[in-house]
């Protein structure tokens, strides 16, 4: 959530930058700066109230001592009028308070000056890629490959809940287990806490990361308890942080964990759904970082560089992507995209995203730090993926694939216990 400070103090700015997510807030900060400037003009008005009820309750007491008891009556009833019109004034503040925060939830976090202006996921920029691009003869797609050496069953799936459920069978189970297992071990050695948290959450949970409301509609929910089946590992790790205040020396917080995520993906529909391409039921193992906010750039930039050694250990072909203001999450202020190449699809599939929020989602969850001063200082939070499993298995069963059967990369063959899926 934006601060309502900037807001006030720099409007343009805010406005200027939100456009390169192709969003006009000009409506929405006109009517925040009217509601606060009232919410303003009442406290101070509320304020001399209370002042002056203090003053005539000290009035009454030397009133009564003193043995002028009329003038003690009058005082009083001068202190009950006050007290009913700081009543109705307490009720119009909250009143604009309300307000104020419907409005400023429906603001995205304002993208970092390096973002670049795009609408679409084609106006994103490649900034590096590696590995190289196996040529196969007679490839076939994984879900194909699935079916061949029964290692998924996609049918199974939809008989058991529906589309987008899919049941991993075998060695399609293994390589499931062994790559979390992987991924898990690679982001301890880099220094992330692992950590196994609930897979739904309170209310208070997704706004804190901004799925509520904004994407609510994509969330599985729980109605008779209000809970929400988590989309990502994310909302429920930085969570653990919400309404506390963290010592400065335990800054960089990072903690990683393994968790099922649940989206609705409502209106995917095409050649994108086939296969393990878009699931509603899906594996990842998320890393996650609460920083000072000099070192939040640093960390993301060591974040990238972490994800793309275990990209580059599987031995799939990669991109990195800095993604366009169209194409960024209303939370996030910079965002990379990992992507491999499914070479029997012959198309880019995304693995990873890995985002610095800086102080948006702190300020939702009133995360903070004490700073240098020892005063209370709103942290900054980054995630990302190391990385989502569906992509990454299509990607190995299509592009591992040979005459013999389907070759496992060299670093999961100690984690599922074989070389070959035949």
């Amino acid at each position: 959530m934006l601060n309502i400070k900037l807001l006030r103090e720099q409007p343009d700015l805010v406005l200027e930058r939100l456009r390169v997510k192709n969003f006009d807030a000009t409506d929405i900060i006109q009517r925040v700066n009217t509601l606060d400037a009232l919410r303003r003009n009442s406290q101070t008005e509320l304020d001399s109230k209370l002042a002056e009820q203090n003053s005539l309750a000290k009035e009454i007491g030397a009133l009564m001592k003193a043995g002028r008891k009329d003038e003690a009556e009058v005082a009083k009833s001068k202190v009950a009028l006050l007290k009913e019109e700081s009543k109705a004034l307490d009720e119009k503040m909250n009143g604009y308070l309300s307000e104020l925060n419907e409005l400023l939830v429906q603001l995205p976090n304002l993208p970092h000056i390096s973002v670049p202006e795009g609408r679409v996921a084609e106006d994103n920029v490649t900034v590096k890629e590696g590995g190289e691009i196996p040529v196969l003869q007679n490839s076939l797609p994984h879900w194909e490959l699935a079916k061949k050496y029964d290692i998924i069953d996609f049918d199974l799936g939809v008989k058991l809940t529906g589309a987008g459920f899919p049941v991993y069978k075998g060695k399609g189970a293994k390589i499931q287990r062994a790559l979390i297992s992987y991924f898990l071990d690679m982001n301890t050695k880099e220094g992330y806490m692992e950590v196994q948290p609930p897979l739904m959450v309170n209310e208070a949970s997704g706004f804190g990361t901004g799925q509520l409301p904004d994407k609510g509609e994509q969330m599985y929910h729980v109605g008779l308890d209000n809970f929400y089946l988590i989309p990502t590992a994310e909302v429920p790790v930085t969570n653990i942080f919400r309404d506390v205040i963290l010592p400065l020396s335990d800054l960089p917080v990072k903690m990683t964990a393994y968790t099922p995520c649940f989206r609705r993906e409502a209106g995917s529909y095409g050649k994108d759904v086939r296969g393990l391409n878009r699931l509603h039921q899906f594996d990842k193992v998320e890393i996650v970082q609460v920083t000072h906010p000099d070192e939040s750039y640093t960390a993301l930039e060591r974040m990238v560089a972490h994800v793309e050694t275990i990209v580059k250990s599987l031995g799939l072909p990669y991109r990195i992507l800095r993604l366009c203001g169209g194409d960024m999450s209303f939370t996030s202020a910079l965002t990379y995209d990992f992507e491999v190449f499914s070479a029997a699809q012959q198309r880019w599939l995304e693995v990873s995203s890995v985002s610095n929020f800086e102080s948006f989602q702190s300020n939702r969850l009133k995360l903070r730090y004490k700073d240098e001063n020892g005063k209370p200082a709103l942290a900054h939070t980054l995630n990302g993926s190391a990385l989502a499993l569906p992509r990454i298995l299509a990607a190995l069963l299509e592009n591992y694939q040979t005459t013999e059967g389907i070759v496992v990369p060299e670093v999961l063959r100690t984690y599922c216990g074989f070389d070959i899926i035949d």
